[in-house]
């Protein structure tokens, strides 16, 4: 599989007059996971939502592999980027299979249903939810509908999978065998795996990239050593922490929460239609 390139250049987006993100200029390449990290309302939902073209930016560009996503179709931009949402809002009266089956569009053909189901099935296999095959999407628990959705970004075999917090739902084992998971297949798949986290540790842990935000605009990019530091968690998140190094990975101890000044109550004013408008587009 050829490895795919992001090149976001100047990326600006508002809803309205209230700007979301501001600037953003970043390249992604290569088999790797990356995690978008910050506080509610910075961007980070709209990010990838301009980068999978729900979104169109209202300045800058989002380059696929040079070619800006304006002009790539919708049926071409399902084989090259998955999308995984936040949450399973849709309903589905069907079973899992059929469910994750819907994946598989952009590659159907008359003759391709035998081996849509065997990627299907592997997949659910993978995902440890095969034993739910026939069972009905809409009687699954929360965090079972969040690996269905999982299953279905990844039977796309796409170049690209985008992320939307795929572990709120989870319990803690089932968030790090998910995670795991995700960076395990960037490598043998060749995908460039991009996820939004709010989970600094396991972010940390298994992170090749981190890209952390504030206030719409990219604060660091780095590695996770690079980029998860107790001054940048002071200055994006206002927390006091410790951290330490944990088999060579930085690991994230709060201590406490920074109090609040007034230019933090404007700012956190500011961000609630921000925050509101990015939940309306997911």
């Amino acid at each position: 599989m050829m490895l795919m390139q992001i090149k976001i250049n100047d990326l600006t987006f508002s809803y309205s007059s209230v700007p979301v993100l501001k600037n953003i200029t970043f390249d992604l390449s290569g088999s790797k996971f990356v995690s978008i990290m910050g506080p509610n309302g910075v961007g980070k939902s709209t990010l990838i939502h301009c980068i999978n073209k729900i979104l169109t930016p209202t300045e800058g560009t989002v380059m696929l592999d040079d070619q800006n996503v304006t002009e790539i179709s919708i049926k071409e931009m399902a084989k090259i980027v998955g999308y995984v949402p936040y949450s399973a809002n849709d309903t589905f009266p069907l079973t899992v299979v059929d469910t994750v089956l819907m994946g598989r569009h952009p590659y159907s053909k008359w003759n391709t249903l035998d081996q849509d189901l065997d990627i299907v099935y592997d997949t659910l296999s993978r995902l440890g939810i095969s034993h739910l095959a026939m069972r009905s999407f809409n009687e699954l628990s929360a965090g079972q509908h969040q690996k269905v959705m999982l299953a279905r970004g990844l039977v796309q075999e796409p170049k690209i999978l985008l992320l939307d917090e795929p572990t709120s739902n989870l319990d803690v084992r089932h968030q790090l065998d998910v995670t795991k998971m995700l960076r395990a297949l960037s490598r043998e798949k060749d995908i460039l795996v991009i996820m939004i986290s709010h989970d600094i540790n396991i972010a940390a842990k298994y992170s090749d990239e981190v890209i952390m935000m504030k206030g719409g605009t990219i604060y660091a990019v780095g590695t996770p050593k690079e980029v998860i530091t107790e001054n940048n968690l002071r200055e994006v998140y206002g927390v006091e922490s410790v951290v330490i190094e944990d088999m060579g990975m930085p690991h994230v101890i709060l201590r406490d929460a920074v109090p609040m000044s007034e230019d933090d109550n404007v700012e956190e004013a500011k961000s609630t239609p921000q925050e509101e408008s990015e939940v309306a587009a997911e």
